[in-house]
């Protein structure tokens, strides 16, 4: 709910293989500039001036020792603004606690449950065990996401979970989890964006999710989390598209370095 935006810094390739990803160009393609630590800390310093928000560090993950070495030169520098790790949840705890004191926004995904899902569309059967050691981990660090009396968000963790056509079984875990090892006071968005890209689209083997979410999926998804116990539910991105990619895709490819995504 802020106006001046989250300052996003998106880092190319990414640990997962996601077959389903919206941003592959990026993730799994590396499309990006290099850049040295000293050239990071001056754009986190150039999203501060033009006021930004907070800075929004998109799939660290790999790269999280030349962000800490960034970060020395940004803090010397004049960098006030909080700071966000946006993150899949497919991350090594030795990450983690080397972001504990440093970050106060932690924005991870919780995408699948199941093993065999997990595999077949994260490229990562691990992957659920993974996210909830490192969720449960920024639970500790940051606690419940607080905000603002202008609705900004200042420090916690926000849990942010798309919902996928067909796999209601690992929502609905998810959200027990949520409720029953985090809080029921856990900030989740429950998103519906999902839309059939990469390979989910152009590969035969994955048509049973070559779809967008129904709406009956989406508040059935809404319902088992209320079903848990979650209140603090974020579903006012709910848009309604019935055939093709959403009418904002064009948009999310032209992408800048200033994007409102904590706000």
């Amino acid at each position: 709910r802020g106006w001046n935006g989250s300052g996003t810094i998106f880092f190319g390739w990414c640990n997962l293989r996601c077959i389903f990803c919206q941003n592959f160009e990026t993730s799994q393609f590396g499309e990006g500039a290099e850049v040295t630590a000293a050239e990071l800390a001056r754009i986190m310093l150039d999203l501060q001036e033009i006021g930004c928000h907070n800075i929004n560090f998109v799939t660290p993950e790999h790269v999280v020792p030349q962000i800490l070495e960034a970060l020395v030169i940004a803090v010397e520098r004049g960098l006030r603004l909080p700071l966000v790790y946006n993150t899949s949840a497919y991350d090594s705890p030795e990450s983690i606690q080397w972001m504990n004191g440093l970050i106060n926004i932690y924005m991870p995904d919780f995408k699948l449950w199941d093993a065999e899902h997990c595999r077949k569309y994260l490229v990562a059967s691990n992957y659920a065990e993974a996210a909830r050691g490192v969720i449960a981990a920024m639970h500790a660090q940051v606690g419940e996401l607080k905000v603002d009396e202008n609705g900004l968000a200042l420090r916690g963790v926000l849990l942010r979970h798309l919902v996928m056509p067909g796999l209601l079984e690992d929502t609905r875990e998810i959200m027990r989890w949520i409720a029953d090892t985090l809080s029921r006071d856990t900030y989740v968005n429950v998103m519906d964006q999902y839309y059939p890209a990469h390979k989910a689209e152009t590969e035969p083997r994955f048509s049973e999710i070559n779809r967008r979410t129904s709406d009956g999926e989406f508040c059935h998804a809404r319902e088992s989390a209320r079903a848990a116990g979650l209140w603090r539910l974020d579903t006012r991105w709910r848009n309604v598209i019935p055939h093709g990619a959403p009418v904002w895709l064009p948009m999310m490819r032209q992408r800048t370095d200033k994007r409102a995504s904590v706000n």
